[in-house]
């Protein structure tokens, strides 16, 4: 009944058009008052401590490195390279679109930052040479999701979040220890690369079959000038991934080298921003930290409220007793995702839903990183699943489409990414084996 009033609390005040991050805080503070007798100083503590986690602030720093960068010329250059890479094949710059957004991707870890960096560029480019509107919108809002697959990913690093510290059993009672952010990232980079290798067969077929335009094929000294002149930006890959897995850094500290390295790179390397571009960079990131930090406080209080309430662990029991196995388990998992994602962003979803379905999963022997993958995939889907997904605004925003045509263009790279995702789900060695390769984790 309590976990019935929770929910039905926060669903009703979303319906009625609540932001997410309040709804949160009126149905803890709500039920917290009314059926439970913790003290309000014990909910000011829980706030506190919550968000004094060291980890919080590799987000903020993640969404500053992705600032400058955008605002540089580190995408035009990435582009460059891109181009003279795949531009003379059938569909030469949606493919290069594609391999675009997977290299941003690797360097600033947001879906949205990587539609406008490259969907700014590269879809006037295509309108230019022949290509249809629709066509460049949907391979642009639907590379941009490897934003957060791609590592660096702000979603992975909520994710290590909401299950931080959490007391999850397996199904011989072991406990089962939350996932670390680095080993989020290593799992990632297979999985990444295979999706954006599928995402660029779809735009190679498409393409052929309709007859696109190629572009000239560039030499290879063209394409060795487009390499170097790229190569900062290419670098900060080396500077985040390489510290953590080199034992130099932690992700946080990753996060906060990522952040002066893309302020060097964009001001004194290109020197594509000027002192007085500075601050309006400072204050979008500003921006977007404060909201998302906003949702997880609120998130921390909700997760605080069902430990307290003890709900993950009574629904991980009740799932096992009805005869729930994994793979049923992760069916209802993937519905349950895909329709929350077309109504919630990422980070809200997962704040909320993790520290539930973690427990359940450990239960049924899911692996904690292999379930995080399964849900940042889910999460990669509802970013162009109508009627919130959140590309579909923006690239709706960059190629002047209206959000019905967006979500229609699409259409075929969202296919084969929900076949991707049943890819994913089913064989957790895709996710699993390169981390267990680099001795990250243990092998089963």
């Amino acid at each position: 009944m309590t976990a019935l009033l929770i929910f039905g609390l926060l669903i009703a005040l979303l319906l009625t058009g609540t932001p997410v991050s309040i709804a949160l805080g009126l149905t803890v503070l709500t039920v917290l008052f009314a059926i439970t007798d913790v003290p309000l100083d014990a909910v000011a503590l829980k706030l506190f401590t919550g968000m004094e986690k060291f980890e919080i602030m590799a987000v903020p720093f993640f969404i500053l490195a992705g600032a400058f960068l955008t605002h540089g010329g580190v995408a035009k250059r990435m582009i460059r390279f891109a181009i003279a890479m795949t531009g003379h094949w059938a569909g030469g710059l949606g493919i290069a679109s594609v391999l675009a957004c997977a290299i941003f991707a690797a360097v600033s870890g947001s879906s949205p930052a990587t539609v406008i960096a490259i969907g700014s560029i590269l879809l006037p480019a295509m309108v230019a040479q022949g290509y249809p509107k629709r066509f460049g919108a949907g391979v642009i809002a639907s590379s941009g999701t490897l934003g957060i697959l791609i590592p660096p990913s702000i979603v992975m690093v909520l994710y290590a979040l909401a299950t931080a510290g959490m007391s999850a059993r397996g199904p011989e009672g072991e406990r089962v220890a939350a996932p670390a952010v680095d080993d989020l990232f290593m799992a990632g980079v297979v999985p990444g690369i295979l999706l954006a290798t599928l995402l660029g067969t779809v735009t190679w077929w498409i393409a052929q079959k309709e007859g696109y335009p190629r572009a000239p094929r560039a030499t290879w000294g063209e394409a060795f000038d487009a390499f170097v002149d790229c190569i900062w930006g290419l670098a900060l890959i080396a500077v985040v991934l390489g510290g953590i897995y080199g034992g130099l850094v932690t992700p946080t500290e990753a996060a906060a080298l990522s952040a002066v390295y893309a302020f060097v790179v964009a001001k004194f390397i290109y020197r594509d921003i000027g002192w007085g571009d500075v601050p309006k960079v400072l204050l979008t990131a500003a921006n977007m930290s404060a909201m998302l930090l906003y949702i997880i406080t609120n998130a921390m209080l909700f997760s605080f409220l069902l430990t307290h309430e003890h709900i993950p662990q009574a629904v991980a029991d009740w799932i096992v007793a009805q005869g729930f196995n994994w793979i049923t388990f992760l069916i209802v998992v993937n519905i349950l995702l895909l329709i929350a994602g077309t109504f919630m962003e990422p980070a809200s979803i997962i704040l909320i839903l993790a520290p539930i379905l973690f427990p359940v999963a450990a239960k049924l022997g899911i692996d904690p990183v292999h379930f995080g993958i399964i849900m940042v995939v889910n999460m990669e889907i509802g970013m162009i699943t109508p009627p919130v997904g959140l590309n579909l605004y923006v690239t709706s925003g960059v190629a002047k489409l209206g959000l019905t045509e967006t979500s229609r263009a699409v259409l075929p790279w969202l296919l084969s990414m929900l076949a991707f995702l049943i890819l994913v789900t089913y064989w957790p060695a895709l996710s699993l084996t390169l981390p267990r390769m680099l001795g990250l984790m243990d092998w089963p």
